[in-house]
């Protein structure tokens, strides 16, 4: 059994094929520049030379023609006929209140994600765009939504909602929802394993830290707050977000350089963060040459970044009344040592010590890592998340009719003789 996974984006469309029966991927890649012009398709299958092709895609039908085309090309594909492929599983930003947790797509349940997405009007129309491509490419397979914010549905209400007019929460949506919520998954159930414990017996701080970055305080197993709120503009400093900041400054800049609404979002979403402190960086690879060479406001976005994520990190230990855990996980939270040391450096109070030398020799995205000293009363991990693991579970779990949510459900990498392929 095949399984296809998908994530559409405005202008991009990633996918990854599953051989369930091996337990591995078998094909991964990615269209870029859907609907820009001059996109192309980069086809990576283990063990052969990543193969790239121009091919104009003026839509997202078109690109996942295109997806479609090469995993089942007689060269470059890897499989003989389309209909290996058993079902798709498709990622989507924004759920709203109305799913907990992965479903089959039918007529209601796009009409349900459509109901939302003014909630995230960048994400939520790309993902609707690609689940109809999909279904129109592969009609006669399952297709399965799988929602970012899903996880963190079991907020309870204060943490959830804004000291806003309540009349927003209830006629807009207006409330915290969260994402990357099957990363945050993945990664504090298997941080549950290498403690040894039940994931109902464990409070852990999960930091997913890429070009966005989100955290979820976790106790007993279920998320109780996360860090991005109605949108991903909310929380950490990321690579383009400025993440939390006084809400009055957008309004006095508007006022100060005669900007529209459009403007001042995009500055917020695409020209902040790490970019906006540095100039010229969001890759933290770069930031991170940058101090070596001298420049002052590569250090400065270094010093701000550890400070923030060092300040959630106390605030969700205060949160969930004491933790056994945090973990690091996605690209930055994986490799960037420097990031991890200065953003745990002064935390012995609150048991966490680190070994310095585990964590400077931890930059891999293979392995799971433990980066604290034996006597560690609070244990950090380095974790490679896998949220397409993840992706395909829910979707083989759904078509044998044995998913349930996340606490019951029995995911392969909950136990202790898992191995990541």
């Amino acid at each position: 059994m095949d399984i296809l996974a998908l994530n559409c984006g405005s202008s991009s469309v990633k996918y990854q094929l599953f051989d369930w029966n091996r337990g591995e991927v078998i094909a991964k890649g990615m269209v870029e520049r859907v609907t820009v012009g001059d996109s192309f398709i980069v086809h990576e299958v283990p063990g052969r030379e990543t193969y790239r092709e121009e091919y104009e895609c003026p839509s997202h039908e078109t690109a996942i023609h295109l997806i479609i085309k090469i995993l089942a090309d007689a060269e470059h594909g890897v499989v003989k006929m389309i209909d290996e492929i058993s079902a798709v599983g498709h990622r989507v930003v924004h759920g709203g209140e109305k799913f907990t947790r992965s479903v089959m797509i039918d007529d209601e349940v796009l009409a349900g994600i459509r109901e939302v997405q003014h909630l995230a009007p960048l994400h939520n129309p790309p993902n609707i765009a690609g689940i109809e491509a999909a279904l129109s490419v592969l009609p006669d397979v399952p297709h399965v939504a799988i929602f970012d914010t899903a996880f963190h549905q079991t907020m309870p209400e204060h943490a959830y909602t804004y000291p806003l007019p309540h009349e927003w929460y209830t006629k807009y949506g207006v409330r915290r929802y969260g994402f990357h919520g099957t990363s945050h998954l993945y990664v504090s159930k298997r941080a549950a394993v290498l403690l040894g414990k039940d994931p109902r017996d464990c409070n852990i701080i999960t930091m997913h830290i890429g070009n966005g970055v989100s955290h979820s305080a976790i106790k007993g197993g279920i998320s109780v707050d996360t860090s991005m709120g109605l949108t991903p503009l909310e929380g950490a400093m990321m690579g383009t977000r400025c993440g939390d900041i006084d809400p009055a400054i957008p309004m006095f800049i508007q006022q100060q350089e005669n900007l529209g609404p459009k403007e001042i979002d995009s500055i917020l979403n695409k020209k902040s963060g790490v970019l906006g402190v540095t100039g010229q960086y969001t890759d933290r690879r770069d930031v991170l040459e940058g101090i070596e060479e001298g420049d002052e406001r590569c250090r400065l976005a270094l010093e701000i970044e550890a400070y923030r994520l060092k300040k959630y990190i106390g605030a969700y230990a205060a949160a969930v009344g004491g933790i056994d855990a945090v973990v690091f996980t996605a690209g930055v939270g994986e490799m960037a040592w420097q990031i991890r040391e200065k953003a745990l450096e002064g935390l012995e109070f609150m048991g966490i010590i680190l070994d310095r030398e585990k964590n400077r020799n931890t930059q891999t995205r293979k392995t799971e890592n433990i980066i604290t000293t034996p006597d560690s009363k609070v244990k950090v991990f380095v974790i490679p998340t896998d949220e397409e693991l993840v992706f395909t579970e829910d979707v083989v779990a759904i078509l044998e009719g044995t998913y349930t949510d996340h606490m019951k459900f029995d995911y392969s990498f909950c136990h202790k003789e898992f191995q990541r392929k």
